[in-house]
């Protein structure tokens, strides 16, 4: 943050690297239910922490450039990773994806592999793919402890491993690999109940979806705990025990950012479809989440001691690992899988309340993850802990959806259990536009007329979320023939995000 003097007026402005000159106003005063309207609920750590932060570094600015500031920052947080100041803030509306964690690295530094001593791994939809993305998986596959790797179709630049990277390696598990979102998932539910239903009760499907489901960081309300909460881990590991309410107060929500719940319908194309479904259309629900700031805090409690017990050169930092010989390292594992199995109920609470509101139960499911570590076998039968990141496991007879923009259609598909891809797909379209480009480059008319020539519904969303900003998910899917065979699309017709 720096200070200048206006040559012309001579009032002091303020700069800071996300924002523009702003001039000095009267003293500020910023009262609860200003900040409640822009999703900082009342009593909130978060409000209070916005209260804080904004008073001590922004109390003589003007009110409005303020508020504008925090509902900015709520919005779109990850554009203030880089703010020493407004970042504290920015972290407790994570985008799982995109956050920056800097931490002190400590001890001998850990020398990566030669550039020429790497495996080779496979890049599928490699023309589509960035070279930030690209030069991401090199490092990764430079650490002395991978085996093999692989980049899938979607993928684009993170931070450590990138969106779209699959890697495995001995031993060891790395939280920054597996994410700050674990176990995000999607989750399909279909009803035997025809695709004309959604035209004749788009209404109260819309009604349905407002009162049933929660976004980003309000805390949703419930009745009784969830029987996730009476896991064992949330007794016997400490740093996972003092997480326990975070978990019961956003049970049953979803996040903010490309993290969605809406109704579509589903075609189903091949016959022997696995899920014993006839080939034609059906009423479906599918949603996009992951185990929420539960989850986030896993990542960020166990990254910081996997950098202190594991010091890489900086282009590698994020890749810090923890043996699964450690305590540190198996307390890891036990919480991954914990929050993995948090996001999944997390997703049939949501479809349990929405199966209740259409007075109908699904006929088949079907769910796939990623952001997550498994302990698998290489073709020559050693096993490795293969970490995927925005990719999705595609062994062979294995269910999935890969999700395509709100407004494309995404695809249920079956693995086909190929080894050079360490038995992955992508898990959707991936994004061809950074969040903050994609605001600068549309207009919400842009937004509408992309909602409107696809007859979409959407409640919520933001300008990032645009489908342009995501790539062409039929490109994606012809470079993964290989990896998929596809069982059926899912059209989106309904749909709800954060706002």
């Amino acid at each position: 943050m720096h200070d200048y003097k206006c040559v012309m007026t001579g009032h002091l402005l303020i700069y800071s690297s996300t924002h523009l000159l702003i001039p000095v106003m009267a003293k500020l005063k910023i009262r609860g239910k200003d900040l409640e309207k822009l999703g900082y609920p009342r009593g909130s750590k978060v409000a209070s922490l916005a209260i804080n932060v904004m008073m001590r570094h922004y109390k003589k600015n003007n009110k409005g450039f303020v508020l504008n500031l925090l509902e900015n920052i709520a919005k779109t947080p990850e554009d203030y990773e880089g703010d020493v100041i407004l970042r504290q803030i920015a972290r407790e509306f994570m985008e799982p994806e995109e956050i920056e964690i800097e931490m002190l690295n400590e001890g001998a530094e850990i020398p990566l592999k030669h550039p020429t001593q790497i495996a080779e791994y496979k890049t599928y939809g490699s023309k589509h793919i960035a070279q930030n993305a690209k030069q991401q998986m090199d490092v990764a596959m430079r650490l002395p402890i991978v085996q093999a790797g692989a980049l899938m179709a979607d993928a684009h630049a993170g931070y450590g491993l990138p969106i779209g990277g699959v890697l495995a390696v001995e031993n060891a598990v790395i939280p920054y690999g597996v994410g700050m979102d674990i176990g995000c998932r999607m989750c399909l539910s279909i009803y035997d109940m025809p695709a004309e239903y959604i035209r004749h009760n788009r209404h109260q499907l819309t009604m349905d979806l407002k009162e049933n489901t929660r976004f980003g960081q309000r805390d949703f309300d419930k009745t009784n705990p969830p029987e996730i909460l009476d896991r064992q881990e949330f007794r016997e590991i400490p740093r996972v025990k003092k997480l326990k309410d975070k978990a019961y107060r956003q049970f049953g929500s979803s996040g903010s950012g490309n993290h969605f719940v809406e109704f579509g319908v589903v075609e189903i194309t091949e016959p022997d479809n696995g899920l014993g479904l006839e080939t034609k259309s059906y009423l479906a629900l599918l949603s996009h989440s992951g185990s929420r700031g539960f989850g986030a805090s896993i990542a960020q409690t166990y990254t910081s001691i996997a950098k202190e017990q594991c010091r890489l050169p900086r282009e590698a930092q994020h890749l810090a690992w923890l043996s699964l010989d450690t305590e540190a390292g198996m307390e890891y594992w036990l919480a991954m899988n914990l929050a993995g199995d948090y996001a999944s109920a997390c997703h049939h609470e949501i479809h349990r309340k929405l199966s209740v509101a259409l007075g109908d139960e699904p006929i088949a499911r079907v769910e796939n993850h990623h952001n997550f570590a498994w302990k698998e076998l290489l073709p020559d039968g050693k096993e490795v802990i293969v970490h995927r990141k925005g990719a999705t496991p595609a062994g062979k007879g294995i269910l999935g959806v890969i999700p395509g923009s709100m407004t494309a259609p995404g695809f249920i598909v079956r693995g086909r259990g190929e080894a050079v891809s360490l038995n992955s797909a992508s898990h959707g379209a991936g994004r061809q536009m950074s969040r903050t480009k994609a605001k600068a480059s549309f207009t919400g008319k842009n937004m509408k007329e992309a909602l409107r020539k696809s007859g979409v519904k959407l409640i919520g969303g933001g300008i990032d979320e645009i489908p342009m900003a995501y790539k062409d998910i039929h490109q994606v899917m012809a470079a993964q023939t290989d990896l998929v065979d596809v069982l059926g699309t899912f059209q989106p017709k309904i749909v709800r995000m954060d706002r």
